[in-house]
């Protein structure tokens, strides 16, 4: 299997990245310690589709959907463990003839297959499909949260306060997450934001940096001060995505920023990336 070098080098001579968005996403994927490809996602370059997609063609990979739509015996699922399925978000499709079909997000990123044929004594070939794809799969096959399959799904409960004096920005914003199921509350400024977070108890929280009566520093500040608000994951919009601004955020408390012009694939991704990061937080 080929390296992530020769992944980014596919991807820039393909003309899908450029190489200064591939150096880019490396310094991040370095530091953050995610996949290139949802690296790239998150900075908004590509859907996850067009991931998939360009890993196929690049490496003669195959993919899989929906692949809840299956059924899988109980013998299969035994080879993975559950822990480990959702650990590195893999799945099971099919054993025969000492071969195991594998559904992957990022065969660069999954456990080394070398791994996986000496838990199960079989040769891996990796299927890539969608994350979200394999998070049901574990979820549906594997009987994780049972009790919760009837429930909205997280986004549609969870609510987020948008604080930005632009107006513009603040729908572009909220209409991206409203389609994504989030419930979406607005405020202009700092003052604003901070009573609105009293009042509505958001989930997760997004500002601008500069802003009028108090800019989003401050208005972290005043957040972290309070012990009902301390814990509110918040990420900060900015203009200025340097590695000195982004320390800057990171020190102050923000768990993630997002740079301006705002892209909702990125926007949404950042979102995601968000709670699941504050879920962790709290878990530990």
């Amino acid at each position: 299997m080929a390296a992530h070098g020769q992944l980014g080098e596919m991807l820039v001579t393909t003309g899908l990245i450029t190489q200064a968005v591939l150096e880019e996403a490396e310094a991040r994927r370095a530091s953050s310690g995610l996949p290139l490809g949802r690296t790239l996602c998150e900075m908004g370059v590509m859907s996850e589709d067009q991931w998939i997609n360009s890993l196929a063609k690049g490496f003669g990979l195959k993919t899989v959907q929906e692949i809840t739509g299956y059924t899988f015996a109980p013998d299969l699922l035994k080879l993975i463990p559950a822990s480990f399925a959702v650990r590195h978000l893999i799945f099971p499709l099919k054993a025969k003839d000492g071969m195991l079909a594998l559904a992957v997000t990022d065969p660069f990123h999954a456990p080394p297959l070398s791994e996986v044929t000496q838990k199960t004594g079989l040769k891996v070939i990796p299927f890539l499909a969608r994350q979200a794809d394999i998070k049901a799969a574990i979820e549906k096959f594997y009987q994780l949260s049972a009790p919760e399959a009837a429930a909205p799904a997280p986004e549609q409960r969870r609510k987020i306060l948008v604080v930005d004096d632009s107006h513009s920005i603040a729908a572009i914003i909220a209409n991206a997450l409203e389609k994504e199921g989030y419930q979406v509350v607005i405020g202009h400024d700092g003052m604003e934001g901070l009573k609105l977070t009293i009042a509505e108890r958001p989930d997760l929280i997004i500002c601008d940096t500069v802003m009028p009566r108090m800019d989003g520093y401050g208005l972290l500040r005043a957040l972290k001060g309070n012990p009902t608000t301390a814990q509110i994951p918040t990420l900060l919009v900015t203009a200025k995505s340097g590695c000195e601004d982004e320390q800057r955020a990171l020190e102050a408390g923000f768990i993630d920023f997002i740079p301006k012009p705002i892209q909702p694939v990125r926007l949404v991704s950042r979102v995601k990336r968000a709670f699941e990061l504050a879920a962790s937080l709290n878990r530990a």
